[in-house]
C-alpha cells in the first residue's frame, strides 16, 4: 500500500488541483480572512490585541520560509536554482513580514496587489506537487494565505487604502522585479518567476501561449486583475457610499 510520508523527499502520489484536500485548504484560508474581517472593530479598538494579531502574522510567514528552507536543507534538496525566495510569492511573503513589522504604507500600496493577486492566483493553481497531509502542502497554503492576511490586516485593522496611483507603482516595481529576477536567473541558470520557461504543472499560464508572448500577455493579465481589485472592493464601494449619503442628506 503506498503511503504518503509528511516529511520526506520522496512521495507516492502527486497534488491533484481541485481535489477534496485543495477546496477545503482554500476554504480554510477564506474562513481566516472571514474571521479576521468580523473582528476588524474590535481588534481597532483593543491596541494589545491589535499588536499580538500584527505580530502573530509576521511569525507565521516567518515560520513559512524559515520551514521551507530547513524542508529543502534537510532533504538535500536545496540548489541555488529553484530554493531561493526569487519568485513573486517568496518576495512578497519576506515584504509582507517587513510590513507587518513597520505597518509600511508605501509596502502597502505595493503589496496589496501584488501579494493579495500573486497569492491568490497561486492558491488557485498551485504550484505544487506534494499532496495533503505532507509538510510542503501544509506550509504552501500557509505561506500565501498568510500573504493575502497580511496585506487585509493593514486594510481591515490598520486603515490602509490603495489608489490609483498605488495601481501603477505596483506595476512599476513588478517590472523592476522581473528585471533584477531576470539578471538573476542567468546568473544562476534559474527559472524563478517563469521568466524563461512555464512551469511544470498547470497553471494559468497555460492559457497565455508560448514564450516570450506569454510574459506580455502576463503582465496585461496582472493589470486587469488589479484593476478589479481596486474598482470592485475600493471605488465602486466608495462611490455608491458617497451616492448613498447625497440621497440621505436630500431627504
Amino acid at each position: 500500500m503506498n503511503r504518503i510520508t509528511f516529511f520526506d523527499r520522496q512521495h507516492h502520489t502527486d497534488f491533484i488541483m481541485f481535489s477534496s484536500s485543495h477546496i477545503v485548504a482554500m476554504s480554510l484560508v477564506a474562513c481566516f480572512c472571514l474571521l479576521l474581517y468580523g473582528a476588524r472593530f474590535s481588534l481597532r479598538s483593543n491596541p494589545g490585541a491589535r499588536t499580538f494579531v500584527r505580530l502573530l502574522l509576521a511569525a507565521v510567514l516567518v515560520f513559512s520560509e524559515g520551514g521551507l528552507q530547513i524542508w529543502y536543507i534537510s532533504q538535500e534538496a536545496w540548489k541555488k536554482g529553484s530554493s531561493l525566495p526569487l519568485e513573486l510569492c517568496g518576495i512578497t511573503l519576506l515584504l509582507s513580514i517587513l510590513m507587518l513589522l513597520t505597518r509600511s504604507r508605501l509596502l502597502y500600496s505595493f503589496l496589496y496587489f501584488a501579494g493579495t493577486g500573486g497569492a491568490f492566483i497561486a492558491l488557485l493553481t498551485p504550484n505544487l506537487v506534494y499532496p495533503f497531509p505532507h509538510f510542503r502542502f501544509l506550509l504552501f497554503f500557509v505561506a500565501h494565505g498568510g500573504i493575502i492576511l497580511a496585506s487585509l490586516y493593514m486594510t481591515w485593522i490598520e486603515g490602509c487604502r490603495p489608489t490609483w496611483k498605488s495601481l501603477f507603482f505596483t506595476m512599476l516595481c513588478l517590472n523592476i522585479i522581473a528585471a533584477l529576477v531576470y539578471a538573476a536567473d542567468r546568473a544562476l541558470g534559474a527559472n524563478y518567476m517563469f521568466l524563461a520557461d512555464k512551469p511544470g504543472t498547470f497553471s494559468v499560464l497555460d492559457y497565455f501561449g508560448p514564450y516570450p508572448y506569454y510574459l506580455l500577455v502576463e503582465e496585461v493579465f496582472a493589470f486587469v486583475v488589479f484593476l478589479l481589485m481596486y474598482l470592485v472592493f475600493f471605488r465602486l464601494p466608495q462611490r455608491f457610499s458617497a451616492r448613498h449619503d447625497r440621497r440621505r442628506r436630500i431627504m
